[in-house]
């Protein structure tokens, strides 16, 4: 890899602020789902493995003082492991390791690795979600040292009729791997999924979901519920209307003097093998009023009982 500072076009005084601001405008237009070239894609790992080496204070300071390469690797000459006439970890024959920084000893035996501080709610904060769905999933990496697995956790936001049918998604790591994960029927939001190997250095991903809420239906535990509006007349006569579902459309029978209130269940139809749905019926009267009922409720010698408890 090319000197970390140069592939971000900053200099090495640069701050926290501007290695970020510079990484984050690199990875808006080499990112695979905004350009998917092969070239491009390279690019991408190249400058988020810079920027995941900047953005830890410790490996830009290793960095800075030729302790670890731009890999991240020690170099045999890094200061602490060479003093201009010799290695200090050997004295007439006899090695000794007090000089060697913990960390870069580990990494000389357990090869190198870390996780990037980048999230994509950043850079796609205003594009909505991946395929207007999928500009939800972000990724930030947990600090540690840099020889050992780490996880690494994402954000996926999960449009809600998903979340209750279960479905399929494509996802982008930071890695630039793209990976197709399944969202199982009736996830519950802040749920967290484990991709297994799919961290940095051999660790997991893992993904909390984020269900986007909907203008149509709530979530009851594994039962969906909808209100449904009705005309007066379809409340008093009855009436058959189609109503919408996540899992499709569905014909339903409105009874005859239904009220406003009254909860109607379709077996089967909230989660996914799971639970129902429910539609609770809501009169609407109309807005500007209608003198001919106006007429007819003035005239009505209404024999219903006060319904009211109080």
């Amino acid at each position: 890899m090319a000197n970390p500072y140069d592939l971000l076009g900053v200099s090495k005084t640069a701050s926290d602020a501007e290695i970020k601001k510079a990484y984050h405008k690199l990875a808006r237009s080499l990112h695979p789902d905004v350009n998917p070239d092969k070239k491009s894609a390279e690019k991408f790992k190249a400058v988020s493995a810079a920027y995941e080496l900047l953005s830890d204070k410790e490996k830009r300071k290793r960095f800075d003082e030729g302790i670890i390469d731009e890999n991240g690797n020690p170099t045999p000459f890094g200061q602490g492991a060479y003093d201009g006439s010799g290695f200090n970890g050997f004295n007439g024959g006899h090695y000794r390791t007090q000089n060697i920084n913990p960390e870069d000893l580990a990494a000389m035996f357990g090869g190198m690795g870390g996780a990037g501080g980048f999230n994509f709610s950043d850079l796609f904060g205003s594009m909505g979600g991946f395929n207007r769905q999928r500009s939800g999933f972000s990724g930030f990496g947990h600090q540690g040292y840099p020889h050992s697995s780490q996880d690494t956790s994402y954000e996926l936001s999960v449009p809600f009729d998903m979340a209750v049918t279960g479905g399929e998604t494509t996802v982008s790591l930071t890695n630039g791997k793209r990976i197709k994960i399944k969202i199982p029927a009736g996830v519950d939001n802040e749920s967290t999924l484990r991709l297994r190997g799919q961290g940095q250095s051999g660790g997991d991903a893992l993904v909390k979901i984020k269900v986007a809420p909907s203008s149509l239906y709530t979530r009851e535990g594994n039962n969906v519920k909808m209100v449904v509006p009705l005309t007066l007349k379809e409340a008093v006569l009855g009436a058959k209307i189609t109503i919408p579902t996540p899992s499709g459309k569905v014909a339903i029978k409105i009874p005859p003097n239904s009220s406003s209130g009254k909860t109607l269940r379709l077996k089967g139809k909230g989660v996914t093998g799971k639970g129902d749905f429910l539609v609770q019926l809501s009169i609407i009267l109309p807005e500007k009023g209608d003198q001919r009922l106006t007429d007819f409720v003035t005239d009505w010698n209404d024999r219903t009982p006060n319904p009211r408890p109080f």
